[in-house]
């Protein structure tokens, strides 16, 4: 929602209001420690050594409306006292920023939208994509099919009346009537209760009835079919556009949007079965992240519990659950339809370090020179005064610490802890010229001087403390009696407990404020009070608050916030992949022609940012700040990344010139060797970003440039680990914030031994420890002719992937090379799952994917009793080898895993697209199977 850049046409901190008032009109126009509960009233609420205010500071401003008047949270009796789930996808409801709209401005739920009105809750269902703004923004714009509400039913506003993690229960009353209405993500239906009127539907355009069953009715408006059910006993009446039922005595009723007219019979099973509240818990273990998302209900009438709910793509993409044959068009891509309750995703964890390792590539003495060019300026913190300036001052100097650290300049790495310290301490002291403070009102912490509406709009609270919490996990990681509840950690955790709460009964702060557990990503604006819905900008920052709750509780033994943070890095991770990068080339419409967009909004995206339509910016404000914490899981995307790139320099008419070091940055998390090459050619004669340093980004390009590209389908059982490739070799890194030494165990059996305290790197080739014994592992390499086989140093080859003939075999093998390993046993490893890293080269075809399905005979006999099929790999039409991994999700899985004894393993890989051969790499560990056995 705001910029981190620093606009051309305004000076750094002056404040750019009447410049986003204006983009917004036009964006609209298109479519723990601390306080147990609210604090008492006090001049300063202490918290360990630090300390916040509870008024705020003189002639600054709280939670407004658009016209500058105090507003308060608009919520019914009900809910009075309890925190308000701001930055939500349905947040106007609560939040009232325009002063004549006391309903809400439209909600995008997916697969449905809603607008609350006096009548009622408007309902549509886009379908077709508008592609608008010369071409930089597609939406699926809320339009309105129906209207569900009362006869009668003429209320003067709308309240939020109850919430949960991901549905909400809006209230309608106009004396005499009575509506609430429960709505959500993923949720086909509207459930509606209602007292003093009939229920009432009234449609946008005379409705086609498909089906009548008196009580159950069956309509199609604007092309789309909805499913009105009433209590047994009743009948629907039509009368024009208008439909009504009398309720019988009852006081319910429900509407569904239908994948088809034929699908009312098994919607119609779970019509009375009203979802009353959602929840995601989530489990990290052993370099997985497990995430169940369940929803309750309550049978209106009958005894039918269960209930149908759609999934977005970064979820489907990684559950094996049973999924039916339903889909929902959305502007996140295909949502697939789950029959239940509950479903569950797996994914590796995201890979996380305090900073990358030291590596051979990185010349001491030049980085010393950077580092010393940072820590002896005039002004190491350029003048930053407010929230988001300072926390990008923090993090360009927090992110040298290690650097300093790793060559031996103590000197300067305690100059630099100093200087985050202070700053740090200062903003958590109250009554300076910079401090937080405490809104009783709004159940939130503000700093103040605030930016970019974070005070009267609540917006980016997650981009702005994701500064400060990362920075407090580097002090510490060096100095932990800082990090102390008693010293300043207190402090550091009530910033933790604004932005990303862990808690769903602190009665301080809300539930996760920014981030959307079913959305899969965080959302930016505070009042969401939009035409196109709620939206996010820089997804980048909001990863490095992730990463910074990973290595802060790694730092502080706090493993709830620890797996927290890893939760909500790995599910962002997919979510930045497919609707910031369209990395599957699935979600953006046809008609939309861009590889990437700055900003993601409730009803689509935009090739845009707040502040500029320059393409640097626009590529790299998802990529900032760039960290080993928050940045290496893009590199599980590199196609992505390359694609990315192409198309900053086709729009930009050559390579990043403003942001060139950003850009530099994320183009080595793909290409390393290109990246230095680019910084060798103009490092002399740039300006670095603002919260970036020529120290930093010389180590990160050198790094990798000596280790290899981020290798993110290798996960490691310690939080703070991470796998680098090049050509045959892996670089295993791990960095342990305990007091104990720590055998780190990585998914491919590699295994690493790490010091207390210390980070530790190692090398292999996959699968083995040093000097490994080459007939066993679980990891096998592909040799021409059909072989799997644990031994490596293979003579390097490719084997030719037959063309799919224009074809669709999606999930079908044609023509398959088949790789086999027989007799082979071993111990089915409890959590673990299968992994592959196949090299493919599709050369300049165009169109073509690649697919592997992987089957598992346990005992020989022939029967396979475990099938996996993969979702396939679209390559790029450019010559040169990609890697194709097991991260492209699970298409389908049938039978179960048990224990290989004399089993055979196989591999197929084929052409699931297209019309062209393409190629493997075999041998010299090109491309590997890892299964899930010891």
């Amino acid at each position: 929602m705001r910029t981190p850049g620093t606009p051309r046409s305004h000076p750094r901190g002056t404040p750019r209001r009447a410049a986003l008032a204006a983009l917004a009109t036009t964006l609209a126009a298109l479519g723990l420690t601390g306080p147990a509960a609210v604090p008492a009233s006090a001049a300063t609420v202490p918290v360990g050594s630090g300390s916040y205010s509870d008024t705020r500071p003189p002639g600054t401003s709280g939670p407004t409306t658009n016209t500058g008047t105090p507003v308060t949270p608009k919520v019914t009796p009900a809910a009075q006292g309890k925190p308000v789930p701001t930055n939500d996808w349905w947040s106007s409801l609560a939040f009232q920023r325009y002063g004549d709209n006391p309903y809400s401005t439209p909600m995008y739920g997916h697969p449905l939208t809603y607008q609350a009105t006096a009548a009622g809750l408007d309902i549509g269902y886009p379908t077709t994509p508008a592609v608008v703004g010369d071409g930089r923004q597609y939406e699926y714009a809320h339009k309105r099919d129906l209207t569900l509400g009362l006869t009668g039913l003429n209320s003067p506003d709308t309240k939020a009346d109850s919430w949960s993690d991901w549905t909400v229960t809006p209230y309608w009353s106009d004396g005499t009537r009575t509506l609430r209405t429960t709505i959500g993500h993923g949720l086909p239906f509207v459930y509606a209760k209602g007292t003093g009127g009939s229920a009432r539907v009234t449609t946008a355009s005379a409705p086609t009835v498909f089906a009548d069953r008196g009580n159950v009715l069956g309509i199609t408006v604007a092309g789309h079919h909805y499913a009105l059910f009433a209590p047994t006993g009743t009948d629907w009446n039509v009368s024009g556009s208008t439909i009504t039922a009398g309720l019988g005595g009852k006081d319910y009723f429900s509407l569904a949007v239908l994948p088809s007219t034929g699908a009312l019979s098994a919607y119609q099973k779970y019509a009375y079965s009203f979802v009353t509240g959602s929840r995601a818990d989530w489990s990290v273990s052993g370099g997985t992240v497990r995430a169940t998302y369940t929803l309750t209900t309550q049978p209106q009438e009958g005894t039918e519990t269960g209930t149908l709910q759609a999934l977005y793509r970064h979820q489907w993409l990684h559950t094996s659950d049973a999924l039916t044959p339903h889909t929902y068009v959305s502007p996140r891509g295909t949502m697939k339809v789950r029959e239940s309750r509950t479903f569950t995703t797996s994914q590796p964890a995201a890979p996380v370090l305090p900073a990358l390792p030291r590596a051979s590539g990185t010349d001491a003495a030049r980085l010393r020179g950077h580092l010393d060019a940072v820590v002896n300026a005039a002004d190491p913190f350029s003048g930053a005064t407010d929230t988001y300036w300072t926390g990008k001052a923090l993090g360009r100097l927090a992110q040298l610490v290690p650097l300093a650290d790793q060559i031996g300049e103590t000197g300067t790495r305690d100059r630099l802890l100093a200087l985050v310290k202070g700053r740090l301490q200062e903003w958590f002291t109250a009554g300076g010229a910079s401090e937080f403070s405490y809104d009783r009102t709004w159940r939130t912490l503000t700093g103040y001087p605030a930016s970019f509406g974070s005070d009267t709009e609540l917006n980016d609270h997650h981009f702005h403390y994701s500064y400060y919490v990362h920075a407090a996990a580097i002090v510490a990681q060096y100095d932990p009696a800082w990090a102390a509840d008693s010293a300043w950690g207190g402090m550091v955790k009530t910033l933790i407990r604004d932005a990303a709460n862990p808690s769903r009964t602190d009665s301080a702060f809300p539930f996760l404020r920014g981030f959307d557990v079913y959305a899969g990503h965080s959302w930016a604006s505070g009042h969401q009070g939009f035409a196109a819905g709620n939206n996010q900008e820089s997804s980048s920052e909001s990863t490095n608050l992730s990463a910074g709750l990973v290595l802060w509780g790694a730092a502080t033994g706090d493993t709830a916030l620890r797996d927290l943070g890893s939760y909500l890095l790995t599910t962002e991770s997919e979510a930045v992949a497919q609707y910031w990068f369209d990395a599957d080339q699935q979600v953006f419409p046809a008609s939309f022609g861009h590889d990437t967009v700055g900003m993601v909004w409730g009803s689509g995206a935009a090739y845009a940012t707040w502040w500029t339509a320059n393409p640097e910016e626009i590529h790299g404000i998802n990529v900032l700040p760039v960290t080993a914490g928050s940045s290496l899981h893009l590199a599980a995307r590199k196609d992505a990344i390359r694609r990315n790139i192409a198309e900053l320099e086709r729009e930009n008419g050559g390579p990043a010139v403003e942001w060139r070091d950003i850009l530099w940055e994320f183009q080595a998390l793909a290409d390393p060797a290109a990246a230095k090459a680019k910084w060798d050619a103009g490092h002399a004669a740039y300006t670095p970003e603002q919260g970036e340093s020529k120290a930093h980004t010389y180590h990160w390009l050198t790094t990798l440039d000596t280790l290899g590209a981020p290798d993110p389908s290798v996960t490691g059982d310690l939080a703070a680990s991470a796998v680098f490739t090049k050509g045959t070799t892996r670089t295993y890194a791990a960095h342990n914030h305990g007091s104990a030494p720590r055998t780190v165990t990585f998914s491919d059996g590699a295994k690493l031994t790490v010091p207390a305290r210390s980070t530790a790197t190692g090398t292999g080739t996959g699968g083995t420890d040093p000097d490994p014994d080459p007939s066993t592992g679980n990891t096998f390499e592909l040799r021409s002719g059909g072989v799997l086989t644990t031994a490596t140093g293979g003579t390097p080859g490719s084997d030719t992937i037959a063309s799919a003939g224009g074809a669709n075999h999606d999930g079908t093998p044609h023509l398959p090379l088949v790789y086999e390993a027989r007799n082979v046993h071993g111990a089915l490893k409890p959590g673990a799952a299968t992994a592959f890293r196949l090299q493919v080269d599709a050369g300049t075809a165009v169109a073509l994917g690649q697919q592997a399905r992987v089957s598992y005979d346990l005992t020989g006999d022939g029967s396979f009793e475990r099938t996996e099929t993969y979702h396939y790999f679209a390559t790029d039409p450019v010559a040169g080898w990609e890697e194709y991994s097991q991260t492209r999700g699970l298409k389908s899985a049938t039978g179960t895993l048990g224990d290989l004894r004399g089993g055979t393993v196989r591999l197929e890989v084929w052409a699931a697209i297209g019309d062209g051969t393409a190629r493997l790499g075999t041998g010299a560990d090109r491309s590997v199977l890892v299964i899930p056995y010891a």
